[in-house]
Order: structure tokens, then C-alpha cells, then sequence
């Protein structure tokens, strides 16, 4: 299919990008590495990242021992100093159990080592070891994220902030530091499921990321649908709209999922002890592969065309693979990386060039 140089671009804003939650993983032998030797490992990971030219590295907040990160700024900016383009953010920051004054002051800092690349996704997080490690009690759960970014929300409009609330005394015309150098600091909100939760990205004129986690993406459409509608009716510009998926990329569909499977079902089993899910079953596991399911697994082709259904069915202006699934050695993580950086990007923007825009204009 030929397609006019207008519509050529029409998916030629949309960007690419990695995100990880530093998962605990094992080496090539199957040895549990420790939390310090993963770290050092997605820092390689992101310089990698860097190197391919993928737009987006994003490190993601937890407080329990299957994940290494719990500092994702300090990582950050490890990965800042090895690095000269890619954009450096959080997949997500759990504001709740966190101080909005310090989120903005870590993530300002980072955005002028990098000079310029920082970025926030601000989110619940869908664990709760925050509340009692820092001595929040979840019965607040819903009032701290809404008060919280309220006060972030006027934080990053980079001017002096007047604020009240319940959670903490009131600001009154206080300056934060360090400002951001240039613009302001980029912000977006994290979703994974809930109407409201787009209706209030939507009232702080905030981009949403959809956090797709099972089923097809393609049901996200309505929240996309009633976002767009909630910024129209409250008079607010047209916003970026971003999807987190966890994905893996290997040579052949075959060796993508049998590298995944046994990883990915010990990750699911282990919390799913803690939320009462069932165990994982291998056909369950194909069918989220599949087409149309949550898991972007398999050759460059089969994740470049998942991948560019959903850019094209959501309207999306980033996607970002979530490549760590569970105890996958490193050096899988890096040839995913690989993977992804020189095949399944270039295929994606190539398969929406050819097959998707002319019926998107």
C-alpha cells in the first residue's frame, strides 16, 4: 500500500520507550543475583537503550524483595550520566505514600543533570509495602493521592504555590527549588482502569499513561474516548496518551515464550499468593501472546504488529514495553533490548506508515 507524504505522518510523533521495575533476577545459571548487581545491570540496560536511539527509559517504585528498585531517581540519574538522549522517568512514582515537595525537588534535579530529559508518571502503584514503610495507613488511601497531587499539580506549573489541604499544613506562596531550567517538568498520570482516574488526568490537563496489564488493549478504548471528551468539555488542549505493557522479544514467537513462560508463571504465582489469584496456566499465557492479549511476546514482526495495532486502535502518542518479566537473566533482558531498539521499532513505525495511516486519514 503507497501512502501520500501526509499521511505518512501521521503516526510520526510517536515514540518508543523501555520501562522496568528492576526485577530480582537470576544469572545465566539460574543463581538468584542481588539487589545491588541488578541495579548496576539496568543501568547497562538503559546506556543500551540510549545507544539503539529508543525515545523513553522508565524505572518503576517498589518496597519488596522481587524488586531491586526502590529509588528510581537515584538510578536515574546513574543512567543520566552515561547517557546523551534518551528521555529518564518513573514507571510509576506512588505519590501516595510520598511528599509532593520532594517528588518535584528530586525530579528537577534530575532534569537539570540531564539536562532536560526528566519525566514523572505519578500513580497509586498496584502495591500497597509504601504505606506502612513510610507510616501511612492505607484507610487513607484515596485522600493522600487526591490531595497529593493537587499540591503537585500547582507545584509543577513552576510558580510560587498557595495550597490547603488535610494531609499537611497549607503553602502559602512558596517557591520550590530547583526550578525547571527550561519548560516545565513533564507529567503524567497513571491509569489502570478506573473513569475516574482519566477524568481527573484530564482536570489537571495532564497526560495519561494506561497501565495495560491483561485482556486486550484495544477495551481501553472507551477510557481513551471519555478522556478526550473530558478535555474537550473542560476547554483544555489535546493531550499525549501513553501505554505501559509488559513484552519480550526474541527471535521466534517459540523462543520468545519458552524464554518467558516458566519466569513469568513463578512472578504470577508468587503475587498471585498474595491476591488470591489461580495459578497461571500455559494456554492462558499463549492466549495473552496472542494477537489480540495483553502480552507483547514473540519475534520482532509478531511484537512490531501488536505493538502497532494498539499505537493505531488507541490513538497513542507513546507506547512503552515493560521488558522485565520476573527472574529473566540479564542477558536475555539485553538481547530484548536489542531487539527492540533494531527491529520491532522500525517495523512498527514502517507497518503504521503503510497499513495504518491512509485509513486513519
Amino acid at each position: 500500500m503507497v501512502v501520500d507524504d501526509m499521511s505518512e505522518d501521521l503516526f510520526a510523533h510517536v515514540q518508543y520507550g523501555l520501562d522496568t521495575f528492576g526485577d530480582a533476577t537470576v544469572d545465566a545459571q539460574g543463581v538468584p543475583l542481588s539487589h545491588a548487581q541488578v541495579l548496576r545491570n539496568v543501568v547497562d540496560e538503559a546506556v543500551l537503550a540510549d545507544d539503539l536511539g529508543i525515545d523513553f527509559f522508565g524505572i518503576g517504585e517498589h518496597h519488596r524483595s522481587d524488586f531491586a528498585v526502590s529509588a528510581p531517581e537515584v538510578v536515574l540519574a546513574a543512567i543520566a550520566s552515561r547517557t546523551s538522549r534518551i528521555r529518564l522517568g518513573s514507571a510509576v512514582t506512588v505519590l501516595s505514600s510520598d511528599d509532593p515537595v520532594r517528588v518535584y525537588q528530586r525530579f528537577s534535579t534530575l532534569d537539570a543533570v540531564s539536562n532536560g530529559r526528566a519525566e514523572v508518571i505519578l500513580g497509586r502503584g498496584s502495591f500497597t509495602e509504601s504505606f506502612p514503610l513510610f507510616g501511612f495507613n492505607l484507610g487513607d488511601y484515596e485522600k493522600l493521592f487526591e490531595e497529593k497531587l493537587d499540591l503537585l499539580a500547582e507545584i509543577v506549573k513552576e510558580e510560587p504555590v498557595n495550597w490547603e489541604g488535610s494531609i499537611r499544613p497549607a503553602m502559602k506562596d512558596v517557591s520550590v527549588y530547583p526550578p525547571i531550567e527550561h519548560g516545565t517538568l513533564r507529567t503524567w498520570i497513571g491509569v489502570g482502569g478506573s473513569p475516574q482516574s482519566v477524568v481527573r488526568a484530564a482536570h489537571y490537563g495532564l497526560p495519561l499513561m494506561l497501565a495495560i496489564i491483561g485482556g486486550d488493549p484495544l477495551r481501553f478504548k472507551p477510557y481513551v474516548d471519555l478522556y478526550h471528551e473530558a478535555l474537550e468539555k473542560m476547554g483544555k488542549e489535546s493531550l499525549p496518551i501513553g501505554e505501559h505493557s509488559m513484552g519480550f522479544v526474541a527471535a521466534t514467537d517459540e523462543e520468545a515464550r519458552e524464554i518467558v513462560f516458566p519466569h513469568y508463571q513463578l512472578m504470577h504465582a508468587r503475587i498471585g499468593r498474595e491476591r488470591g489469584w489461580p495459578p497461571m496456566q500455559r494456554g492462558q499465557f499463549d492466549m495473552e501472546c496472542g494477537p489480540e492479549g495483553a502480552l507483547f511476546v514473540g519475534s520482532p514482526e509478531t511484537v512490531a504488529r501488536k505493538i502497532a495495532r494498539t499505537v493505531a486502535g488507541l490513538g497513542l502518542s507513546r507506547f512503552d514495553l515493560k521488558y522485565s518479566l520476573g527472574t529473566l537473566s540479564h542477558e536475555h533482558l539485553m538481547e530484548c533490548i536489542r531487539l527492540y531498539g533494531e527491529q520491532v521499532i522500525p517495523r512498527v513505525r514502517e507497518i503504521l506508515a503503510t497499513e495504518y495511516s491512509a485509513v486513519v486519514a
